[in-house]
């Protein structure tokens, strides 16, 4: 029987994002020559994923509480990827959707520093998110990280893991449309008012820093970032999308020079002045004019 061709090419596409979220680059080898019809992609992404469960529930049969949460994690992350692009088959992305819950959330107290799952009311809607902060502050600052299109809170692991061992809690979301939110709302372009619920929540905490706030997001989370920055003040940081970058012309845009206004819209406003200023961690003020933060110190690490 010859190889699917899709499979191949969502490997291709995937595979460095597979490992650098939390996929074990031998799991990852196995399944890249196990799936060779797309129609078993879940499937076996699931088998998978149902291992590294069932290794958990032996770690924590032996009190091995860190690496049961670990392998649990581990199992969450493999069960979205088997859902990943394969909404098509609507019953086993479900159960699939539904397994990255369940095992992240079995994960989460055991972790360190442990996880939270806190809810934003949006719309008539909880949005779901997981909150982690380093120990060694009491009111550190917070990353708010977003997902992208096919993405969902719980892949952003290992990134949230990167703004906590550097002193910054890292709270992740699922927003209209992503992950557990999808079910509710659709996708918006309103994500100030998006984030705006979120900050009000965190506003109401005593261990997080409400007045340091940042937002950075994934492929498309990256586009929501500054689009969220625009419209809510409180954001004090914002990582503007990588995209910028890539979509510049050879030699790039020249220091003290901006393109034209893309339609006089926030976001394009945001857009020129990265380029203008040669900075793409500057993040103007929502009516123009100075920077009003920009990654890193603004979030203290």
């Amino acid at each position: 029987m010859s190889r699917d061709p899709q499979v191949d090419l969502v490997f291709s596409h995937n595979l460095a994002r597979y490992v650098a979220t939390g996929v074990d680059p031998n799991d990852a080898q196995r399944l890249l020559a196990l799936i060779e019809r797309w129609e078993d992609w879940c499937r076996l992404w699931s088998e998978e994923a149902a291992r590294h469960e069932a290794l958990a529930k032996e770690a924590t049969d032996k009190g091995r509480a860190l690496t049961a949460a670990e392998a649990y994690v581990r199992a969450a992350i493999y069960y979205h990827y088997g859902k990943h692009l394969f909404a098509g088959h609507a019953d086993e992305w479900r159960a699939a959707h539904d397994s990255v819950v369940r095992c992240y959330a079995a994960g989460a107290p055991g972790l360190d520093p442990p996880l939270q799952r806190l809810t934003f009311p949006y719309q008539g809607v909880e949005i779901p998110g997981w909150l982690r902060k380093p120990r060694e502050s009491a009111r550190p600052p917070v990353a708010i990280l977003l997902p992208g299109l096919d993405a969902c809170k719980e892949e952003l692991h290992a990134w949230a893991a990167a703004f906590v061992a550097r002193g910054v809690a890292a709270l992740t979301v699922d927003g209209p449309g992503q992950g557990e939110t999808s079910f509710h709302l659709p996708v918006t372009h309103e994500w100030g008012e998006v984030i705006r619920a979120v900050i009000d929540v965190l506003e109401r905490r005593d261990d997080v820093d409400s007045r340091r706030v940042g937002v950075v997001g994934q492929s498309l989370g990256a586009i929501y970032a500054p689009l969220a920055a625009a419209d809510e003040p409180r954001i004090t940081a914002c990582r503007p999308p990588a995209a910028e970058v890539a979509a510049a012309p050879p030699g790039g845009v020249p220091r003290g020079r901006s393109r034209p206004h893309r339609g006089g819209s926030a976001a394009g406003r945001r857009q020129d002045h990265a380029r203008g200023c040669g900075r793409t961690d500057h993040v103007p003020a929502a009516g123009g004019g100075r920077c009003r933060g920009q990654t890193g110190p603004a979030l203290g690490g």
